[in-house]
């Protein structure tokens, strides 16, 4: 198939409003400069429709004059395969090594939901570890491979596109408590911070995503959520 510059279909991105899955596919979408329509649902209280469409029963799902794709590692990979505008490198190595990256930041996403949902101090503090330890593989890679401003260099990636909504998290936790994720790991640091000016990751949640991450961080009667807690008795007082 030829790409094309721009998809001509109907495109439809079913969303949830916090889920960073669907940030990276709409991301995708605002760099190859697509239209698209956006429908968010609540997960608590799937609808018949979107279950018949998502056979996993989680978001994104993007639909194309109707039809159904499902999983964002995929609908990237199409959007990559029908358009102009490449997020990937040409290299075939190094395209492989960057879905390498791109899994990989899908483990960080999973250490981040084990962390916001430790049931204890002691939990919490393993969690907060291991998702610093990842950061120092990611700072080894950077080392090695880019110069900046974004992961591969002057070009954005898909990369880029899995680790901005990732970075975002830690807009809101890092107003809870200093927990060190990046302290030794200048590098990430700068690519968040440049990943954070980029329009199409500002632009990928709503201007109250903040609000609503910390609503869900505190429903989830965690350590974190305690936490949470906690800081607003002790700014009370």
């Amino acid at each position: 198939m030829n790409p094309s510059p721009t998809l001509k279909q109907k495109l439809t991105l079913v969303s949830h409003l916090l889920c960073p899955y669907v940030q990276r596919a709409a991301i995708v979408l605002a760099e190859k400069g697509i239209a698209f329509e956006r429908i968010d649902i609540d997960l608590a209280n799937k609808p018949d429709w979107f279950l018949k469409i998502s056979p996993l029963g989680k978001t994104p799902v993007l639909l194309v004059d109707g039809q159904a794709i499902f999983e964002s590692a995929v609908i990237c990979e199409y959007l990559e395969e029908t358009t102009t505008s490449p997020l990937h490198p040409r290299n075939a190595i190094t395209r492989a090594q960057h879905r390498g990256w791109m899994e990989f930041g899908s483990t960080v996403l999973n250490a981040i939901a084990g962390f916001y949902a430790a049931p204890d101090d002691k939990q919490l503090a393993a969690k907060s570890a291991e998702i610093a330890a990842k950061f120092q593989q990611v700072e080894d890679a950077l080392t090695t491979t880019a110069k900046g401003p974004y992961f591969a260099g002057q070009q954005f990636s898909m990369v880029d596109a899995v680790f901005g909504p990732i970075f975002r998290y830690f807009d809101v936790l890092e107003t809870i408590d200093d927990f060190g994720f990046f302290a030794h790991t200048p590098k990430v640091r700068a690519w968040r911070a440049a990943l954070a000016q980029r329009p199409s990751v500002c632009k990928a949640v709503r201007a109250d995503y903040p609000e609503l991450l910390r609503d869900f961080l505190l429903a989830r009667q965690s350590a974190l959520s305690r936490r949470m807690v906690d800081a607003v008795h002790i700014a009370q007082v």
